[in-house]
């Protein structure tokens, strides 16, 4: 059977109330939260356009990244390309030269 058990004497209590600040009387309430809600609409405006200029920002830094290492490789794929197209003509010239010559 479980029973409620009281609190050990360790456990600390709430011995104060806190009661949030009351707005001013020359300001009435609803214009707190009027200026609260504004104040949330600017920062959402700023933050969409933030976001908008950075992905714009980000698509050009990386487009232009990529176009820096295609140009950087193209001379090294081209040196590649040309290696192995020397090596295939040579084997190829071997294979022919060397069925023309006569084996007998």
């Amino acid at each position: 059977m479980t029973g409620r058990r009281p609190p050990p004497r360790y456990v600390p209590t709430l011995t104060e109330v806190v009661q949030p600040p009351a707005p001013s009387a020359s300001e009435p309430a609803g214009a707190t939260q009027a200026a609260a809600l504004a104040q949330e609409e600017v920062v959402r405006r700023v933050l969409q356009r933030v976001d908008a200029m950075l992905e714009r920002r980000l698509r050009e830094r990386v487009a232009a990244v990529v176009m820096e290492q295609t140009q950087a490789l193209a001379p090294l794929l081209r040196d590649e390309i040309e290696a192995l197209v020397r090596q295939a003509v040579a084997e190829a010239f071997e294979q022919v030269m060397g069925g023309a010559s006569p084996e007998r």
